[in-house]
């Protein structure tokens, strides 16, 4: 299998990052091939788990840069944060996948094909945010979508269906506009770094950004927002995402807010760079706040209106990659640490609350919000854990999303304090909403519950493997609203410097 993956991979197996990529593409290999379906679940969480300690060992130990892949500041952090999500919402998925087959809203044939498109999606982001080539950050950012398109249909329903289509229609929509803007960056970049391979490569093309026709990178980051920003759900480009988030299986909800969303923000702040770094083109900075703030306002008052506990918080999602979009457009030391910080809780805490929502719509047998009553009286714990997530989300103290949210605020403030007051009162009107909801949901006498004759039981070990990423991952939430290490706070500060 080694020889085989080197023959794929343009790294050796002596460097970490040919087991970051090699780990998650052999599984999805291995697991389409399994005889043995029952097994595919633990796999996937053994591949996770050995691609996060891989991705952990490029902390100490930064492989060689190439022309096709490379490691810097920027996206070790983000490579970091995909691996770890990833193993913990594949044991979220080892519980909830196995139940949803058991009261048979899958048939077991789809089990193998889950856990295999769950490894190659993590291939794919994993090999977008370690791309050093334009070409192959976007071929992996199309492969992304093929695959989540995959998965979100995986029920097989009319409505899944046409989630699934609506969200490959769109985003491959996107993905062209993205594919038209890669050319033109390339055209820019050719007098200067010539014809080939090397004239596609971030770490060459940032040295020499400077030099790139202006009028051609500038129409070219137009195509490049677009493009990606259909990918992030930025407004009026969001339509794809709440139906995706809540036709598909709740896991693949949480990576695709957690993960999936980052990953297209990622290239466009990637080419954000190679634009700051040419004087006389465009200033992006308008054009991401611009879509930002109108991302916040859209979602916030949507929210009022949502009856499914998925699209709600598919919207938050929405809101929430307006801010770190306005935090970069905004630009600046404290910005782009706001902007950075804010992308790693939003990962954690809507990540949570999808593992969450999983829980309780197996437990009630709805997605209706208005079905789902009195969660703390019936089910304490995940009832608790909801309510702390979804305080967390909608920016509460002392958790990481408030400090994130305050930085930002007083960023604006510092730069443009007429400009800070829409995205204040965008906050306020949807923790308002998600308060509200929250109330029903969280409080009062019990609403429908699934019988226990009608439930199928779980041992206690695969009962605390589905609890225990949403338990960690608030815990994390937590502990980044207090303290923050020097060594992150440093990090943080030396991405930042990179963006400009």
């Amino acid at each position: 299998m080694t020889g085989f993956l080197s023959s794929l991979l343009p790294v050796g197996p002596a460097d970490p990052l040919f087991w970051v990529l090699g780990l998650p593409l052999a599984g999805a290999l291995v697991m389409a091939l399994l005889p043995d379906w029952r097994h595919a679940a633990w796999l996937n969480v053994l591949v996770s788990a050995a691609t996060f300690g891989a991705a952990a060992c490029l902390v100490f130990v930064r492989p060689v840069e190439t022309p096709l892949l490379f490691i810097d500041d920027f996206n070790i952090y983000l490579v970091g944060l995909t691996a770890f999500v990833g193993f913990s919402t594949a044991m979220f998925s080892a519980a909830y996948i196995g139940r949803e087959s058991r009261i048979r809203r899958l048939a077991p044939r789809n089990l193998r094909f889950y856990h295999s498109m769950y490894q190659a999606f993590l291939f794919t982001m994993l090999l977008a945010l370690t791309a050093n080539n334009i070409g192959v950050l976007w071929g992996a950012g199309e492969a992304a979508t093929l695959t989540t398109v995959l998965m979100v249909s995986l029920y097989r329903t009319r409505e899944a269906i046409e989630a699934a289509w609506k969200y490959f229609i769109l985003c491959s929509v996107g993905i062209g506009l993205a594919l038209f803007g890669t050319v033109l960056v390339y055209l820019a970049a050719q007098p200067v770094m010539g014809d080939g391979v090397a004239a596609m490569a971030w770490s060459q093309m940032i040295r020499r950004a400077g030099a790139f026709q202006p009028e051609l990178i500038s129409l070219a980051f137009v195509f490049l927002l677009v493009g990606y920003g259909t990918k992030v759900g930025l407004a009026p480009l969001h339509a794809w995402l709440p139906d995706a988030h809540a036709e598909g299986p709740t896991p693949i909800s949480a990576v695709l807010s957690g993960l999936l969303l980052n990953v297209a923000l990622y290239a466009l702040l990637r080419f954000k760079m190679l634009i700051a770094a040419n004087g006389h083109a465009l200033q992006p900075g308008p054009l991401m706040i611009g879509m930002g703030c109108s991302s916040i306002f859209v979602a916030s008052f949507m929210l009022y209106r949502r009856g499914d506990i998925k699209r709600l918080f598919a919207y938050s999602s929405i809101e929430h990659m307006g801010i770190i979009t306005f935090a970069f457009g905004m630009g600046g030391a404290l910005a782009n640490f706001a902007g950075l910080l804010h992308m790693t809780m939003h990962s954690l805490v809507k990540s949570a609350i999808f593992f969450a929502v999983g829980m309780i719509t197996q437990a009630t047998g709805t997605k209706r919000i208005a079905d789902i009553r009195g969660l703390t009286a019936r089910a304490p714990l995940l009832g608790w854990c909801f309510v702390v997530a979804v305080l967390a989300i909608a920016g509460l103290p002392p958790m990481g999303i408030f400090m994130s949210e305050f930085l930002v605020i007083s960023s604006t403030f510092a730069r443009d304090a007429l400009l800070a007051v829409p995205v204040m009162i965008g906050l306020l009107i949807t923790f308002g909403a998600l308060i509200w909801r929250l109330q029903g949901m969280a409080f009062g006498p019990p609403g429908q519950w699934v019988p226990d004759s009608e439930r199928t039981h779980q041992s206690a070990l695969v009962r605390a493997v589905g609890m225990a990423p949403l338990v960690i991952h608030l815990i994390l939430a937590l502990i980044a609203g207090i303290y923050l290490p020097d060594a992150l706070v440093a990090w943080f500060q030396a991405v930042g410097k990179l963006l400009g």
